[in-house]
């Protein structure tokens, strides 16, 4: 019996491990390829795996709610003409693994899941021949011997290819070490670090420390004298908040400004046209000038190889609470969109975030962050930049405020707006400068319109 075994691949956010939701197929159903067979959650969204194998499913290689390692085993398939012999489990090798059949056959449609792909049907696909095949005792159809079998072929993320173009690699000279050869952002990290690394010598491996056991719930904390009510394990989305969080505080020098703005007269021409813009989308609009006159603010720091890089084109992230926590998909080349177009994708992008269906590209693809915390009914907020980028902005909520207009003490509505940015990109100068393109055009959202 021929078993083809589909490992988890890098979904194109360079994670190590993901947690399965969903399985939506069973064992001994029938699939088909590119089917999707399983729901997995990542760091920053839930995402459909479809399998290049068609057969019937062997086994599930594990529960839901349970994490598993990108490059170990998902599922497993069996080819269709053996489907009376599939059993629940494969037989253990010596060395107490799986059974696990080496080669990797079967055609596909093309289709790509960001990070990997199956086969175009055609003769385009590259081939290889089979080494050390178990004979079918029954073949269903006449078989050529060491008849070339298809591979899933190398296909790579969007994402791996600018590391590897950025790092002046070819995709072709890398060695994948994915499902079928992928080439994952690991392997381009590895590849990069091979050029830096000196010449190999004899100093010892080192040893990996052991991993101190959990103190269970209700034991005592030495600290504060106080008992444990409840231990909570990190999900993976939480650990890669965490980690992108800390590496953001340790690399990016921080700087902060702010600025109160009138906001009565936005607020006026959103009232006016119900059916128009919602205020962030104006904002959004607005934001995408700003960057267009100081593009610094659009980039990120190559610290290795000490340039900083400006992109051609905005896309605008922004900050979406969902019930999984906080996530920052993007408006991928908002800087070709319109108002009214901005706020269409917005409202998209922003249901596809709290469904957790924001693909894997807008959810890692941003290039500036907006935040909207003013839905949560704060005035302000020292944010953190979402790293790599090097800047974000952040819009608190609009309020009645007494205000001088033209010598006058009146009621406006006020908001404020935040802005942290990265001190190696620009000085104060230039952040003022995009904080007064932003709010001087709210404040006068008409004239900005109008110039845009």
């Amino acid at each position: 019996m021929t078993i083809h075994v589909f490992e988890l691949p890098d979904l194109g956010e360079g994670l190590t491990e993901a947690e399965v939701v969903k399985w939506l197929v069973a064992v001994g159903d029938t699939v088909t390829v590119d089917q999707p067979v399983a729901e997995v959650e990542t760091a920053k969204s839930i995402v459909e795996v479809p399998t290049p194998y068609a057969g019937v499913v062997h086994e599930l290689h594990g529960a839901e709610g349970e994490v598993l390692a990108v490059g170990g085993p998902l599922i497993s398939v069996a080819d269709d003409a053996v489907v009376e012999s599939v059993t629940p489990a494969a037989p253990a090798s010596a060395d107490g693994e799986r059974y696990r059949e080496e080669e990797r056959a079967g055609t596909g449609s093309g289709n790509v899941l960001i990070g990997y792909g199956t086969p175009e049907t055609g003769d385009g696909g590259r081939r290889r021949r089979r080494k050390g095949a178990r004979p079918a005792p029954a073949p269903v159809s006449p078989a050529v011997p060491d008849a070339p079998v298809r591979r899933v072929p190398l296909v790579t993320s969007p994402l791996v290819r600018q590391m590897a173009r950025q790092a002046g690699l070819r995709v072709a000279d890398l060695r994948g070490s994915g499902p079928g050869g992928l080439i994952t952002r690991r392997d381009v990290v590895a590849a990069i670090e091979a050029d830096k690394a000196p010449a190999p010598s004899a100093a010892p491996e080192t040893e990996v420390p052991a991993v101190p056991a959990p103190i269970a719930a209700g034991a005592v904390d030495p600290r504060t004298g106080l008992a444990e009510s409840a231990r909570v394990p990190m999900s993976g989305f939480r650990k890669s908040v965490a980690a992108a969080l800390s590496r953001s505080r340790s690399e990016i020098p921080e700087a902060t400004v702010w600025v109160d703005v009138d906001a009565t007269e936005l607020v006026r021409l959103r009232a006016a046209r119900p059916e128009g813009p919602g205020l962030l989308s104006y904002v959004a609009r607005f934001t995408v000038a700003g960057l267009r006159a100081f593009p610094e603010l659009n980039g990120l720091v190559d610290a290795e190889r000490g340039e900083l890089v400006q992109y051609d084109g905005i896309n605008l992230g922004l900050a979406v609470q969902t019930d999984r926590g906080l996530v920052a998909p993007a408006v991928l080349g908002a800087h070709r969109l319109t108002t009214a177009e901005l706020d269409t994708e917005v409202k998209r992008l922003t249901a596809a975030a709290r469904a957790g269906k924001a693909t894997p590209v807008e959810m890692t693809g941003g290039t500036f962050t907006l935040n909207n915390y003013g839905s949560l009914r704060v005035d302000g907020s020292a944010a953190i930049i979402n790293h790599p980028q090097v800047a974000i902005l952040g819009i608190g909520r609009i309020i009645d405020r007494p205000w001088v207009v033209d010598g006058e003490l009146t009621v406006r509505k006020i908001t404020q707006l935040s802005f942290a940015f990265d001190h190696r990109v620009c000085d104060g100068g230039a952040a003022a400068g995009f904080m007064r393109i932003v709010a001087d055009a709210i404040e006068d959202p008409a004239g900005a319109i109008a110039r845009l």
